[in-house]
């Protein structure tokens, strides 16, 4: 039994922002952007957004083009780093608003490896017989970590002047405000005999040592209480990214990750015909392509038109490639991921 992705989805806000909006509400501009992320816009969410209506049409998308209706999932996975609130997890409520019967829901926290370690959870049921059809989607709404006041300057609604102690604030977390955009992407993961395609073999790690590197501080059960109105005053609601060291991790541990499944099947940087990254930045996707020796063709991202969509980005990476005919039967696709905890990890998939 393999276990194959038979049908993928997206979906991204309507509000596209794109580097020059930001430079309306804070100290940037698109070529400070660009140079240093790679980044000429992402989408927002709505006030009234959460990241489970950023899931249904995705999820739904995946459906129809796997040529299933809903009552045939039998289990759904959702990874999220922004749940629609503290508890209980999102899944139940992208289960509700999907019309998914009493099927098992589960939520996982992983982050920017969130669709790699679902993968691997989905694979594992589908092949162990218990369930038939997994829907496994990766959905985010960063946007209520922003300290954003102006949003009716931000969305063009208004031009009003932003007053000096919010411009201050916004460019106090620039750094970490330019990177994150909304979206979610979803893929049904089902079972075939079938020796000529599907998951071929997944690799994960985590490293607690380094989970500070990148994480959201307030809140949770180190405080008393979870929550503090003085959280939202001091950013340590805003995640904290320790840039310099994340990109020297990541550009180290993709490269090995994607090497050593390709070792340990036997295979050869030459047999891949396409790796999908984890989209947090583009200037780590072009150290680890370098360091991979992998040409342009072989290489696909999108974080131009979303920025870091967390666990959404593989999902709607591979859905747009795809799309675009970038990837197609027969081909080897690696997936390839690092985010906090730290979390990372490759997938061999055949298609």
């Amino acid at each position: 039994m393999r276990s194959i992705i038979q049908g993928t989805g997206m979906y991204v806000p309507d509000q596209v922002v794109d580097n020059h909006a930001l430079a309306r509400i804070m100290d940037t501009n698109d070529e400070w952007i660009q140079v240093r992320t790679g980044i000429k816009e992402r989408r927002l969410a709505a006030h009234d957004q959460a990241s489970s209506d950023m899931a249904v049409p995705a999820a739904q998308e995946a459906l129809d083009r796997a040529g299933l209706a809903v009552s045939d999932i039998d289990y759904l996975i959702l990874a999220t780093m922004t749940p629609d609130m503290y508890f209980p997890g999102s899944a139940p409520f992208v289960q509700r608003k999907l019309g998914l019967p009493a099927v098992p829901c589960l939520d996982i926290r992983q982050q920017c490896a969130g669709f790699i370690y679902g993968i691997q959870i989905a694979d594992a049921l589908v092949r162990s017989g218990q369930y038939r059809n997994v829907l496994l989607v990766g959905a985010e709404v960063h946007a209520g970590f922003m300290p954003y006041k102006s949003w009716d300057v931000l969305f063009g609604e208004s031009d009003h002047a932003i007053d000096k102690e919010e411009w201050e604030k916004n460019t106090s977390a620039r750094d970490r405000c330019i990177l994150f955009g909304d979206g979610a992407g979803a893929v049904v993961v089902s079972g075939v005999e079938d020796d000529d395609r599907g998951i071929r073999d997944i690799l994960l790690y985590t490293d607690g040592s380094k989970a500070e590197l990148l994480c959201t501080r307030a809140g949770g059960s180190n405080y008393r209480p979870y929550f503090d109105p003085s959280m939202s005053e001091d950013g340590t609601v805003i995640p904290m990214v320790e840039g310099r060291e994340v990109y020297r991790i990541a550009v180290n541990l993709m490269p090995q990750v994607v090497r050593e499944i390709l070792d340990r099947n036997n295979l050869t940087l030459d047999d891949l015909d396409m790796v999908i990254m984890h989209q947090a930045n583009l200037r780590i996707n072009e150290a680890v392509q370098k360091r991979l020796g992998l040409p342009d063709e072989k290489v696909f991202n999108n974080i131009h038109r979303y920025g870091n969509t967390t666990a959404a980005t593989i999902p709607i990476a591979y859905h747009e490639a795809m799309q675009q005919g970038r990837v197609k039967a027969g081909d080897l696709v690696c997936f390839v991921g690092l985010g906090s905890g730290l979390n990372w990890g490759a997938i061999l998939y055949q298609m």
